[in-house]
């Protein structure tokens, strides 16, 4: 599997054009932690949103993958009508699956659309409704995961 470093200068660029790729307009922002974090606080500033939300999931019991995606911290949408739900990478599509289905039936008649950087189309049992690049075997290293732990100070 290639490795790919994803530095934020790319990141900033990439973000600016999923932003511009995506015509609806929405009242809150919620950022599947922790991957859709960085990209939730940037949209709400860009577009000038001021309800930006984190969920959490857990597939993984360190490296013992879970038979369901579980999910908690669900944030309060009540006030809230179009909601984008965000993550840095469709992977296997489980956790996107499973927060837009807990997010869908705790609150019925809102509307939820997903957005992510990459999608692996070959690997996601879900499309993100916007998403920026395809990709296939590649391993991203996002800059917010390892840019701390590589400095010294």
């Amino acid at each position: 599997m290639k490795r790919v470093r994803y530095d934020y200068e790319t990141f900033a660029k990439d973000l600016h054009a999923l932003a511009d790729s995506i015509p609806e307009r929405f009242d809150a922002i919620v950022a599947i932690a922790r991957g859709g974090m960085t990209m939730a606080h940037l949209l709400g500033e860009y577009w000038g949103i001021r309800n930006v939300f984190v969920i959490n999931s857990i597939g993984y019991n360190d490296t013992r993958k879970l038979e369901k995606v579980k999910i908690f911290n669900v944030p309060d949408l009540t006030t809230c009508r179009n909601v984008l739900i965000v993550d840095d990478i469709a992977d296997s599509g489980e956790t996107l699956k499973a927060v837009t289905e807990t997010l869908t039936s705790r609150y019925p008649g809102k509307t939820f659309k997903t957005a992510t950087l990459f999608y692996k189309p070959d690997k996601s049992i879900v499309e993100p409704d916007y998403w920026l690049k395809s990709i296939e075997d590649e391993w991203i290293d996002f800059f917010w995961s390892d840019d701390l732990k590589m400095q010294s100070f």
